[in-house]
């Protein structure tokens, strides 16, 4: 290379690096307005991916829904139900949002939350009901009375009653109840209203109807431990839910609970199609028969794969093929002790978002991100095989599992706007996230960072405008 050429580069490369700030400048935190960043170790978006902080001083923020006019709602567990809107959209993540406003005072909301499908009534869940408000979302206010939709749901240990409103069918609530404790043996039976999901008429309920007994809705599934998550799928209107299972497990007396039994997705059917009838109503299995995650070390492995159920220790009489044969398997095994909360799909149903809360009582934190799940839409079923581990593809994901629980987020609601983006609460920190898919690269379960992408089109820019000022130089 010349004198005169290397000096040229050199003065390109100069000039290109003091023109990239104001290209970094116009879509990382130094451009937004928002300014908002979290306080322990930020969570890792895939390629393709950015997400920001948008809101936070929540108490235990759980679901979260927007309106017809664009509010947030968020339940907030122990306080009430909130409202935000976003005072500045600045496209993709740059959003800044209002202060929230109080829609309703009360100590015993603490999860579950859904809107009427003309938007007009609005409904939240404490441990033992499910109430519903008047609901006015251009003047943001509720009635100043609430009435009962569905009651005699009463337990002491899984105490959310998450709430689905059907689009399918207009009108029909679903409501998942937990268990009382993992020794439930009234969980077995299906008449007594223990771990189940059922759903439930409202269109007609008003202030002064008799509620439903939660034993009067229509049986989509029992045997669920703690199916926190609750979907719609909008291509086929089948309904799936992501199940709990449980902590402590042993198989022929072995303790295998470090990689056992897998979370679970589960299909319901559609709840206006006969011909799915033979999908609603079954027998998942707890406490009976689990689904199966890590095979390594299992005892007395045989044939099972992932996914497949075998019995625990309440089942003493019960084979393998018991589980198989008496009971619904999952139709996709996840991470065990992950402890998925929410799930929703894309509009076209060829994704479904999870939200893994993060595990507890583990020698090795897992879950702590988002996932995506691929659908076939001309099936309405997962693209992976029953047997995959590998079907959940990380979103965003915490750096540094280590730090689990105390310095991690951890994700329990999600919700889309109407500009595709898909907003989550944390509920351990007290915030609201906005994540934005902005390329076509999904990613693996990889760790890129939003300001790495911002970093990579830079660079990108950086070649491009060097390239050109040299060539105007040295023709």
């Amino acid at each position: 290379m010349s004198l005169r050429s290397a000096l040229v580069a050199v003065w390109a490369a100069s000039a290109t690096a003091q023109f990239i700030p104001s290209i970094l400048g116009s879509r990382d935190g130094s451009g937004c307005p928002n300014t908002l960043a979290v306080s322990y170790p930020a969570p890792v978006a895939a390629k393709g991916w950015t997400y920001r902080l948008v809101a936070k001083g929540f108490k235990k923020p759980r679901s979260i829904v927007f309106d017809d006019n664009g509010g947030l709602l968020v339940v907030d567990a122990g306080v009430g139900l909130y409202r935000l809107t976003v005072d500045q959209d600045k496209g993709e993540t740059c959003v800044v949002m209002s202060s929230p406003e109080t829609l309703v005072n009360s100590t015993e909301l603490n999860h579950g939350l859904a809107l009427s499908n003309d938007g007009k009534v609005l409904y939240a869940s404490s441990s033992s009901r499910v109430y519903a408000w008047t609901y006015d979302s251009k003047a943001a206010t509720v009635s100043d009375t609430n009435y009962t939709v569905v009651a005699n749901m009463s337990d002491t240990d899984k105490t959310t009653r998450t709430l689905l409103m059907s689009q399918r069918k207009p009108g029909m609530l679903v409501v998942s109840r937990g268990t009382v404790n993992d020794q439930d043996n009234k969980a077995r039976n299906p008449n007594s209203g223990h771990a189940q999901i059922r759903a439930f008429d409202v269109s007609s309920q008003r202030k002064g109807s008799e509620p439903h007994d939660f034993m009067d809705g229509v049986l989509l599934g029992s045997g669920l431990r703690n199916s926190v998550g609750v979907a719609e799928d909008p291509a086929t209107g089948g309904i799936w839910s992501v199940e709990n299972s449980v902590d402590e497990l042993a198989r022929n007396g072995r303790d295998i609970h470090a990689g056992n039994p897998g979370e679970e997705l589960n299909y319901h059917g559609v709840l206006d199609d006969p011909s799915t009838d033979k999908d609603r109503g079954g027998n998942y299995g707890f406490p009976m028969c689990y689904a199966l995650w890590n095979t390594t070390g299992f005892p007395d492995l045989g044939g099972l794969k992932p996914g497949d159920q075998f019995p625990g220790p309440d089942a003493e009489t019960f084979t393998d093929a018991t589980c198989a044969k008496d009971y619904v398997a999952p139709r996709l095994a996840l991470q065990a002790h992950a402890a998925p909360l929410d799930i929703k799909f894309t509009k076209d149903g060829a994704k479904a978002f999870i939200s893994f809360h993060g595990s507890w009582a583990t020698k090795n934190p897992v879950g702590y991100r988002i996932s995506s799940v691929a659908f076939d839409i001309s099936k309405g079923e997962p693209s992976a095989q029953k047997s995959s581990t590998d079907a959940a593809v990380d979103v965003l994901s915490t750096p540094d599992l280590t730090k689990c629980p105390d310095a991690c987020f951890r994700p329990v609601g999600l919700a889309w706007d109407s500009q595709g983006r898909l907003w989550f609460s944390s509920d351990s920190t007290g915030e609201i996230f906005v994540l934005h898919q902005n390329g076509t690269l999904s990613g693996g379960g990889g760790s890129t960072g939003s300001s790495s992408l911002v970093a990579d089109k830079a660079a990108a820019w950086a070649v491009v405008l060097a390239a050109i000022v040299a060539g105007l130089f040295l023709a």
